[in-house]
């Protein structure tokens, strides 16, 4: 019997969410459909569900989700609150620690008082001195959406004149914007499965950062792994990355973003708590590293609902 196969029966009937209404739908409907093709393979009875279509109570049918919505409504908590009412078991963070992640800047007070080092920041606004902020924090600058995902609305500023524009378009995908101090000498990512850190991953883009098309559409970002760091330092920041994980009460499965100066040192920059599983996604090119197939991969997060539930202890 495949070994893969075996859990199909303990699994039931699952629903794979995917789609939705945010700015990532296109990017989850890809996902979700990666994550079915594997179930079906595999014998797993799932079925694809969009909520932007399907109403939401009717998931309490189902035995457990596999969540692949990807930006607002899948990866920040809210979701999570609706099947914690119905009892569903779900895949990854549940409602508290997926509000956390979305929100950049909780994510950040929550790091900066747990002594996890990240890079500095100030909250903009429409009222903002934007000639203060770019003395303070220097250039370039990122200034980015609080609450939002793949790169959406991200511009890097290279002058203060830029920066009211810059802001101007973040705040048109969330109310709450941040600029952050750009740390360019190397970006990484860790993959983060169970209580395990897979290899990680140096991401290199040809395009000034790592924007929606280096992620999405573009062929010829680069990804490293094994990502050149010596085997002490990447041990260290596997380890460093689970703790941030943790320190968040993020569970299950997820992403943990870092950027490396031109000395060496990192800055965790995000945790993704429902990361990308299409073809140019990062958590499967770190699981194919560490010797783990696709399919191998998206059923051991699902194996993972079969653990002791979130529940509504998770709730804040």
């Amino acid at each position: 019997m495949n070994m893969l196969n075996q859990y199909a029966k303990q699994f039931g009937r699952v629903a794979v969410v995917l789609g939705g209404d945010s700015g990532e739908r296109e990017i989850s409907l890809l996902s979700g459909g990666a994550v079915l093709n594997a179930f079906v393979r595999e014998g797993i009875d799932a079925y694809a569900f969009d909520p932007s279509t399907q109403d939401v109570t009717k998931l309490k049918s189902y035995d457990r989700v596999f969540i692949a919505l990807h930006g607002k409504y899948g990866e920040d908590g809210t979701i999570q609150r609706e099947l914690d009412s119905m009892q569903v078991p779900y895949t990854g963070s549940g409602v508290t620690a997926s509000a956390i992640c979305m929100d950049k800047w909780q994510m950040k007070l929550q790091w900066e008082e747990a002594g996890v080092v990240t890079p500095a920041y100030e909250l903009l606004h429409a009222k903002s001195d934007f000639l203060g902020v770019g003395q303070r924090l220097g250039f370039p600058i990122f200034v980015k959406p609080a609450n939002e995902g793949s790169s959406i609305g991200i511009t890097k500023v290279k002058k203060a004149g830029e920066l009211q524009a810059a802001y101007e378009l973040a705040a048109e995908a969330d109310p709450l914007v941040i600029a952050e101090v750009s740390i360019d000498a190397g970006e990484y990512t860790v993959a983060i499965l169970g209580q395990k850190a897979l290899p990680i991953i140096q991401i290199v883009p040809k395009t000034e950062f790592y924007d929606f098309d280096a992620k999405y559409i573009r062929d010829d970002t680069e990804y490293l792994c094994p990502c050149g760091l010596d085997a002490e330092t990447e041990a260290k920041i596997q380890q460093e990355a689970l703790d941030a994980f943790d320190v968040l009460g993020c569970s299950g499965w997820g992403r943990v973003d870092f950027l490396m100066d031109e000395k060496g040192k990192h800055y965790f920059l995000e945790v993704n708590t429902n990361p990308g599983l299409t073809s140019h996604s990062l958590v499967p090119m770190s699981a194919e590293a560490a010797g783990m197939s696709f399919d191998e991969l998206v059923v051991n997060i699902l194996r993972m609902t079969l653990e002791e539930p979130k529940g509504s202890s998770d709730v804040a």
